[in-house]
């Protein structure tokens, strides 16, 4: 399981710790994921994803899980979002 958010795309950043004497050496600043349950008015059921917590920040601000992906770009989504996004896609349809 990678380290990267399904809703957002924040990954792993990499640089240096840095002491006082200025000496460096390599480090890893992960994104904070979190396992959460997204309830899904369309789909009437919840929907489980790893984000990290700017992502359920941001799918809150936008007023649910299925206003968020409707809006969302899909080169950022995972593939779970990205199918969740088109079942959405084809209940609004009908």
């Amino acid at each position: 399981m990678s380290r990267k958010c399904e809703l957002t795309g924040k990954a792993v950043l990499y640089g240096n710790n840095v002491s006082h004497a200025n000496n460096k050496t390599s480090r890893r600043f992960l994104p904070n994921l979190q396992n959460v349950s997204f309830l899904s008015d369309f789909l009437g059921h919840s929907v489980r994803l790893r984000v990290c917590t700017n992502g359920i920040r941001s799918v809150e601000a936008r007023g649910g899980l299925d206003r968020y992906l409707l809006s969302a770009n899909d080169a950022i989504l995972s593939k779970k979002a990205l199918s969740i996004k088109k079942t959405l896609k084809n209940k609004a349809q009908k």
